[in-house]
């Protein structure tokens, strides 16, 4: 039986939304020569040279264009930049779920996961199709949908779906320590916003990755004391969590961590551009086995 009422309308409002987000994808070579070009002709008239010859019998035009940009404007775009255009300006909402037939660890992880993430809802899965799950978030206006996965009890993978276009990145999880594993016990969780430091991601792909898994914090107030850590190590991502507090008196370089956990483990294996039940999207990239082999290579 075919959708009524308010479930077509979604149908159809995330079809529209998809049909655009793919045209815009498209002109993004088209976007990217016409900003090498107005990138050139900058430079020559900030240089005093000649411009060159392959450009100025579009000159006039380009010229107008350059004229009329202001600083925002002026920087290429693409279509990343559309799939977190609206990042900050309102709270992510993030709802957490698990594979089919959680373990009891896979069912506690997801809950320390559901309370690391501010605004984060959890899910139980049951039954339901992935498919059917990602309607579900869509229609309940999730910017997020987090899927944590195991293997004999144990936490193996995360993937990480951007709502309602995409992308979709998929990570192996290793070592994951739960907040009562950890040596000595764990600090109390706090619920403010934290900081959100990411290190060592240099690359192209690495602020790729950097901004999928920034994008599900909320801006923080500058004076909190949660900070969250993805610190990249030859494409393996630690994750850790900690509250510091800062000494008495005048001393403000003495500064105590405590780790509230939990902590674990992250080797991005697959980004795909769409959500996590399309089959047919495009990959943007995919982890190959011959690139294990490549010690000095490092994608992130």
């Amino acid at each position: 039986m075919p959708p009524t009422g308010a479930a077509a309308a979604s149908h159809r409002r995330n079809a529209r939304l998809r049909r655009e987000y793919l045209y815009r994808k498209s002109l993004s070579t088209a976007e990217s020569s016409n900003y090498e070009a107005k990138r050139r002709i900058r430079d020559a008239l900030s240089q005093g040279k000649s411009l060159p010859t392959e450009l100025r019998a579009s000159y006039d035009k380009l010229k107008s264009e350059i004229d009329h940009e202001d600083a925002k404007h002026e920087a290429n775009t693409s279509h990343v930049d559309d799939e977190y255009g609206d990042a900050g300006w309102s709270d992510p909402r993030v709802c957490v779920t698990t594979s089919r037939s959680p373990s009891s660890r896979l069912k506690q992880f997801a809950k320390e996961v559901k309370l690391l993430v501010p605004n984060a809802t959890r899910v139980n899965r049951g039954t339901h199709r992935v498919d059917e799950l990602v309607d579900v978030c869509k229609g309940s206006d999730f910017t997020d949908l987090v899927v944590v996965q195991e293997t004999r009890g144990e936490p193996d993978g995360l993937i990480v779906c951007h709502l309602p276009l995409g992308p979709t990145a998929y990570f192996t999880l290793s070592g994951a320590v739960l907040r009562h594993d950890l040596d000595g016990g764990a600090a109390p969780m706090s619920e403010a916003y934290p900081h959100v430091v990411l290190n060592n991601f240099q690359t192209q792909l690495g602020r790729r990755v950097g901004n999928i898994l920034k994008c599900l914090f909320p801006i923080p107030k500058p004076d909190t004391r949660r900070i969250v850590t993805f610190s990249n190590d030859d494409d393996h991502i630690s994750f850790r969590h900690h509250v510091y507090s800062k000494g008495s008196g005048n001393t403000t370089d003495a500064v105590t961590l405590y780790e509230v956990g939990p902590r674990f483990e992250m080797r991005l294996y697959q980004i795909k551009l769409g959500t996590l039940e399309m089959k047919d999207a495009e990959n943007e990239y995919v982890l190959r086995p011959y690139m294990n082999t490549a010690s000095k290579r490092t994608v992130l």
